[in-house]
């Protein structure tokens, strides 16, 4: 987990976007094709995808990677390898209760950090995407550690 604090903290001016998920978590799998298609809207503007999966380690890395692979979720998975939330969650945000989904993101060149513990529309997620970027027409666009990595799917 410190090394992907790190790495969204190293004063860059590439997008950040860390979401915290698993297999088992519906509203999780069910927001994830929107942050890929908007992910990869926005690539040429510097905005990274890390899908980090809280399942259990009997998971690790068969299961996770087979879920992905089914799921067609073509991005950088990892694998939190700590269970103990008192540990990771402060690392991330200091009122993140530990619930998922959730996601952080952030441009650490302009100090843009925000974080969401609950399901993200696809509006709602690109409209963050834009204000991290510092777009500043994003608002009326709008219609309303201990990390493993698994890999992208080939």
């Amino acid at each position: 987990m410190a090394d992907v604090v790190k790495t969204f903290s190293n004063g860059s001016d590439t997008v950040y976007v860390v979401n915290f998920w698993a297999t088992f978590c519906k509203p999780c799998v069910g927001e994830i094709p929107s942050f890929i298609n908007v992910v990869n809207k926005y690539k040429n503007q510097k905005v990274k995808l890390l899908l980090v999966s809280l399942d259990l380690p009997s998971y690790y890395p068969a299961k996770i990677a087979a879920f992905v692979k089914k799921s067609h979720f073509n991005t950088n998975i990892a694998w939190l390898n700590e269970t103990n939330a008192d540990i990771f969650c402060p690392m991330i945000d200091e009122k993140w209760s530990g619930a998922i989904p959730a996601t952080i993101i952030v441009n650490g060149k302009t100090g843009y950090k925000k974080f969401f513990e609950d399901e993200m529309s696809a509006e709602q997620f690109e409209k963050e995407v834009k204000l991290a970027l510092g777009k500043t027409n994003a608002l009326s666009t709008s219609r309303d550690p201990l990390i493993d990595p698994i890999g992208a799917p080939k």
